[in-house]
């Protein structure tokens, strides 16, 4: 089968994506990676094809979204990388590839994921849950059960599909809603991408929901899955099945908290995270400044801070009057928060 695979990411995430289409490449060296880049690259820095393991790159205008500026100025920046996913998996699917399969920045792969295409022979999408086993302590429930309830059954770090039949119009699906309601707001029962694939099951026929512990594993479900290492260097999740992807999600002080909870005295875990690091520092440009993202500035410099996103994007009348809201010039948007008192960064 011909195979598409790509990732969201911004230029603060750059270094993670190159560690994970190394891992692609050194497994699948015939598949097609795709970078979607939802950013412009800082002054001082370009990005050369030649010397990444990236095949291509796509922009969000690229996407050929309407009212491109107003749609982007209505999501941070986790909600633009999630909401950019539906839109491209759904033009994938008209680029004559048999699969497309996304996976986040931050994940690395430690095997061949053939076992995936086998599956999409036979099923035309397959997602893979947070948890496989209810947990059986207070702690872990609260960490762990919990949190899939608000932000999703499913870890949409990875979904792979079949590029025709229900495959096909599950990307043209969930295009649509991302495209529209592709937000951080559990209060109205939305966490990004998601939650909306807690309906997938319902709504289209060939699911297959894997539980194969070696795919997908993360800080929240370490403590079911048992990592070992053999003599010849494979690595082993619950003794039997081969780690083929891990999930690295929050590197730094909250990923190391919750991995030391869950992983406990399964040493090669650190290891994985120690080498994961090292691969990390390796990865990275200095020219790139720690969180940057270009559309998290008006164009004067000014900081956007998350309220006036939601502000504008619950504002039609807002929208119409800046379809563009970056722009500064003759006052604008910014211009139009200043006059109503609020204060500017």
């Amino acid at each position: 089968m011909k195979v598409l695979c790509f990732s969201s990411f911004t230029y603060s995430y750059l270094n993670r994506a190159r560690v994970l289409a190394k891992s692609v490449k050194r497994f699948h060296p015939d598949w097609t990676f795709v970078a979607l880049v939802t950013d412009r690259p800082p002054e001082g820095f370009s990005l050369n094809l030649a010397d990444e393991y990236f095949d291509e790159i796509i922009l969000e205008e690229d996407l050929n979204l309407p009212n491109i500026k107003t749609w982007l100025f209505k999501h941070d920046i986790v909600e633009v990388c999630t909401a950019v996913k539906g839109p491209f998996l759904e033009r994938a699917c008209e680029l004559g590839y048999d699969v497309i399969m996304y996976l986040d920045p931050d994940t690395c792969l430690f095997n061949d994921l053939d076992p995936i295409i086998t599956l999409l022979e036979k099923n035309a999408i397959v997602l893979t849950p947070h948890l496989l086993n209810p947990e059986d302590t207070m702690m872990a429930v609260m960490d762990n059960e919990i949190g899939p309830l608000w932000a999703g059954i499913y870890n949409l770090g990875f979904v792979a599909i079949r590029s025709d039949g229900e495959g096909k119009r599950f990307a043209k699906w969930w295009s649509e809603r991302l495209q529209s309601f592709c937000y951080d707001d559990v209060k109205r029962g939305l966490f990004v991408d998601q939650k909306w694939c807690d309906l997938v099951p319902a709504f289209f026929e060939n699911v297959h929901i894997l539980r194969d512990p070696g795919y997908n594993v993360a800080s929240w479900n370490v403590n079911q899955r048992k990592i070992s290492v053999s003599k010849a260097g494979d690595i082993y999740v619950n003794g039997e099945a081969f780690l083929r992807f891990w999930h690295f999600t929050k590197l730094g002080p909250v990923g190391d908290t919750m991995t030391r909870r869950y992983a406990r005295d399964n040493f090669p875990v650190y290891e994985l995270w120690r080498w994961y690091r090292k691969e990390i520092i390796e990865a990275t440009s200095a020219e790139i400044p720690d969180r940057y993202w270009a559309f998290g500035h008006f164009d004067n410099g000014q900081k956007i801070d998350k309220s006036y996103r939601v502000l504008y994007r619950d504002r039609a009348d807002l929208q119409d009057r800046f379809p563009n809201p970056y722009d500064t010039q003759n006052g604008g948007f910014a211009g139009w928060l200043y006059e109503q008192g609020l204060t500017l960064s």
